[in-house]
């Protein structure tokens, strides 16, 4: 969520993109055209990477810094707010020997770190875990990580054919974006890798469907893939100024028929320590789709989302959303923070 937090005089808005410019070795005569950059400084004790990015707009150049802190440390998978049988079957799937696990969701949405929580657990001296990402945005020992380098010809396809060529047993991709990658990441799990990736998709079950979009057979898509699991981050109360409220008449509508509903909810009304947010910290929401047997035959018949979904909640299926409202349920977050992430 953007909060503003200092207006600057117009005037300054061209020296300060130039002065960004200048640090990333941009082309400060540039401006008819977007950029993108990274900048490494030293804050302290700490390395931060700042990922610089800068288009034209009609009133004037726009900058966007993504600030990646080197020294942060990987979050466990209960950290991030995995518990019960998701946390055991998604553990089962990433210490599988072979096969394709997804993880969906929008950019921000903490796809890369759970993925990096889930390399955490497994990496040892008796597995070649190799990555391909742009960019590399944790260091982890004992884990080979190459970054994107379009220039060089490091793509995420041509690293992944690259990869087999060095005995992998687990093989990350960070983001299949392509018909390319993802038939080249398939090939990887069926000759006897376990693959890790990420894709850009609303949902658990809409993979699947994203997938034969980009022309993957289906054939190949049922036999490679293992577990698909759709991620979002909520904001969580503020445990300093959080109190009992009842639901307005909105949220319940915007609930409808859904199966969970509180009266009464916890929320926070602000304070001096959450800058008058209401929220301190995030932590993610899950559905996981495990690829059985009959879900397998449902993707060889290229069935609809719908229907996909449909077998999913006969099996037991638990959606974003109602881990969202267990979680409100609990006093974490309000039912509305929970629709904001999984009703877009």
């Amino acid at each position: 969520m953007l909060h503003n937090l200092k207006e600057l005089d117009k005037r300054l808005q061209p020296a300060i993109i130039d002065r960004i410019k200048v640090m990333e070795a941009m082309d400060v005569a540039e401006s008819r055209a977007p950029q993108d950059g990274r900048i490494r400084v030293r804050v302290g004790q700490k390395d931060v990477d700042i990922r610089v990015s800068t288009v034209p707009t009609l009133k004037g150049e726009k900058g966007v810094l993504r600030i990646l802190d080197r020294s942060k440390t990987i979050l466990s998978l209960p950290d991030l707010g995995l518990h019960g049988d998701d946390l055991r079957v998604f553990r089962q799937a990433v210490s599988a020997p072979h096969g394709i696990v997804l993880v969906t969701g929008p950019t921000g949405s903490g796809k890369t770190t759970t993925l990096y929580a889930a390399l955490s657990e497994i990496v040892s001296e008796t597995l070649n875990i190799m990555t391909i990402e742009d960019p590399v945005e944790y260091h982890l020992d004992g884990v080979n990580q190459v970054q994107v380098n379009r220039a060089a010809g490091v793509t995420f396809a041509g690293a992944v054919r690259s990869f087999l060529r060095q005995d992998p047993d687990v093989i990350l991709v960070g983001e299949i974006r392509d018909e390319e990658t993802a038939s080249t990441a398939i090939q990887a799990s069926l000759t006897g890798h376990l693959v890790l990736a990420t894709l850009h998709t609303n949902d658990a079950a809409t993979a699947v469907t994203r997938l034969l979009e980009m022309g993957i057979e289906p054939f190949l898509v049922a036999s490679s893939l293992s577990l698909v699991m759709g991620q979002r981050l909520v904001r969580l109360n503020c445990p300093d100024c959080a109190q009992k409220q009842e639901v307005g008449e909105s949220t319940r509508a915007m609930l409808g028929d859904a199966k969970y509903e509180h009266l009464v909810q916890t929320v926070s009304l602000g304070c001096e320590k959450c800058l008058f947010t209401c929220f301190r910290g995030r932590q993610g929401i899950f559905e996981l789709l495990s690829i059985d047997e009959e879900l397998r035959g449902l993707i060889l018949q290229k069935a609809s989302v719908d229907k996909l979904r449909d077998y999913a909640r006969k099996k037991g299926f638990q959606g974003m959303l109602d881990h969202g409202m267990e979680l409100a349920g609990k006093g974490k977050t309000t039912l509305e923070e929970v629709l904001r992430v999984t009703r877009l």
